[in-house]
């Protein structure tokens, strides 16, 4: 005998599933406080490893645009933010430790300091013990920017990281430094040509 859908029937339940919700007996995951969580939809879409490079490059770009928007605010440029955290960390870098530092070729931090120099968030001075060594150092105001670019960037990482759990969140770091390690390993095997 075909199921008969009853109209009667599932008013009956509606309104008592409406009632439930009134008086806080819905059924659900609740959350510490004993409140019911919001429910998140799933992605059950099956990913394999041809997934992760175009994933992974697009969520570092738009975590980049949300930083390098955050950090506009307070002068700052995209790359920029990089600089002033190394240097509050150690001051007094050369342009190619910086550049090393930072994964970046010679020439474009050698730009990217100039930029800064301009920009007031940076000086140059020759080293104290080789004279033909120059030496990169935060200004006032480079060292005031430190707390804004931590507060653009804690900004973006809860953006990027809504409704995950912390162990989601511990997991995702994980798996990213073990990407990072992987890849950091190969690159050292590969030596670029030489520019002609």
């Amino acid at each position: 005998m075909p199921l008969v859908y009853d109209v009667n029937l599932r008013n009956v339940i509606t309104q008592r599933c409406h009632v439930l919700k009134i008086q806080g007996m819905a059924m659900g995951k609740k959350n510490k406080d004993g409140k019911k969580q919001k429910s998140k939809k799933k992605d059950h879409t099956e990913y394999t490893v041809t997934d992760l490079s175009p994933a992974l490059t697009q969520a570092a770009r738009s975590m980049r645009t949300v930083l390098s928007r955050n950090l506009f605010q307070s002068g700052l440029y995209a790359g920029q933010d990089g600089v002033i955290l190394s240097l509050a960390e150690a001051d007094g870098m050369t342009a190619g430790g910086l550049a090393q530092k930072l994964g970046v070729k010679a020439p474009t931090m050698t730009r990217t300091i100039g930029r800064m120099e301009a920009q007031g968030f940076l000086e140059r001075k020759p080293d104290a013990d080789d004279a033909r060594l120059t030496k990169v150092f935060l200004t006032e105001q480079g060292r005031g920017s430190v707390k804004a670019i931590e507060q653009a960037a804690s900004a973006c990482d809860h953006l990027a990281t809504l409704d995950f759990s912390d162990k989601e969140i511990r997991n995702l770091v994980r798996l990213l430094k073990a990407i990072d390690n992987n890849l950091q390993a190969e690159a050292a095997h590969f030596e670029e040509p030489e520019e002609i």
